[in-house]
């Protein structure tokens, strides 16, 4: 009977944190939606008088608009991606493993399968990156979401703005959502300033569309001032090839700590983002290279092209090899969540 009331009440918690989760999706499409009802409305068909300046208004407007609501819909829509299925111990392997009392078996099961897994990367202490909830060995840049409760591929963060885990999947599109997100609140604040002003000397009547010009300034460049920082901030991640996650924890070879590890050069970082077409950079559409269980990575350029091992980005090892202690290349184990 206790048990069942366990249950019940954990499954009821789980549902709340479900629909609570939505909360900062709705009240991000309630302004956008007060937005365009300002900016349509209240600003173009009642403010402005110039019927050219009107058509020009709103057909800037909703190029930009669609792009924005077109991104943001990806982003939050677009599911996480799992590694496959060879990354997950078999049945009878997850059977014997979880009915084996010995950590050394453990050990050498695990050290089996990794060995025949292409997965470069390792745990702080340099022993293979196994995901103890999900059963699996991780992949490079793999890392296990305690949200979205699944290994993410290329996991950068669980933004509640989307509701969502941005990863290997989905980084592109929020990437074009910040993109267009700053371009909208930013083609908002420049139109919209003209009409503040005339508004603030009292050259239009004081109508029930001062309101909404004024606060749709306000609510612009308040929005413009936070997204321009977040853009920036993730810009210089792709430069880097790198994501929020080895920002702030430097991902570890089988060679030790390296900060630089996937640094291929600034173009070629921007198309492991987007791609090599770039008809395809501006628009929603997937065309990330590689399956995102494994990427190329910056030592094995060098090996196709010595002149690579001169570049400025490799200066920052000579740090890391006073901040860390070395790390052995022989496999060990030890589960990470």
């Amino acid at each position: 009977m206790r048990r069942g009331w366990k249950m019940a009440l954990s499954g009821g918690l789980r549902c709340c944190r479900r629909v609570l989760s939505w909360v900062p999706v709705l009240v991000i499409v309630l302004v956008v939606l007060w937005s365009y009802y300002a900016y349509v409305f209240e600003l173009c068909l009642v403010t402005v008088l110039s019927p050219a300046e009107k058509v020009i208004y709103l057909i800037f407007y909703h190029t930009i608009f669609v792009f924005f609501t077109w991104t943001y819909w990806k982003s939050i829509f677009t599911l996480p991606q799992q590694p496959n299925q060879k990354f997950h111990l078999s049945y009878s392997d997850k059977e014997r493993y979880e009915n084996e009392e010995r950590p050394e078996v453990q050990k050498q099961m695990l050290i089996d399968m990794a060995k025949k897994l292409p997965v470069y990367t390792r745990t702080g202490s340099g022993a293979v990156r196994f995901c103890d909830r999900c059963h699996l060995i991780k992949p490079d840049r793999c890392h296990h979401c305690s949200v979205c409760a699944m290994c993410v591929l290329k996991m950068d963060h669980h933004c509640p703005w989307v509701n969502n885990c941005i990863g290997f999947s989905n980084y592109k599109f929020f990437l074009q959502f910040l993109a267009y997100s700053v371009l909208y609140c930013l083609y908002i604040a420049t139109t919209v300033f003209n009409y503040f002003i005339k508004y603030w000397r009292g050259e239009l009547p004081s109508v029930r569309s001062k309101f909404h010009v004024l606060f749709l300034l306000f609510v612009a460049c308040m929005f413009f001032v936070s997204l321009v920082i977040l853009f920036g901030y993730h810009c210089w991640l792709v430069s880097r090839n790198k994501t929020t996650l080895e920002a702030f924890c430097t991902p570890v070879f089988t060679s030790g700590p390296e900060k630089n590890g996937f640094n291929l050069g600034f173009i070629k970082n921007i198309q492991q983002v987007f791609g090599d077409n770039k008809k395809f950079w501006l628009i929603p559409i997937g065309s990330s290279p590689g399956d995102g269980h494994s990427f190329p990575m910056r030592s094995m350029n060098e090996s196709q092209n010595p002149l690579l091992a001169n570049e400025e980005p490799w200066e920052d090892n000579e740090d890391e090899n006073r901040d860390y202690p070395e790390v052995s290349s022989s496999l060990t184990v030890e589960t990470e969540t």
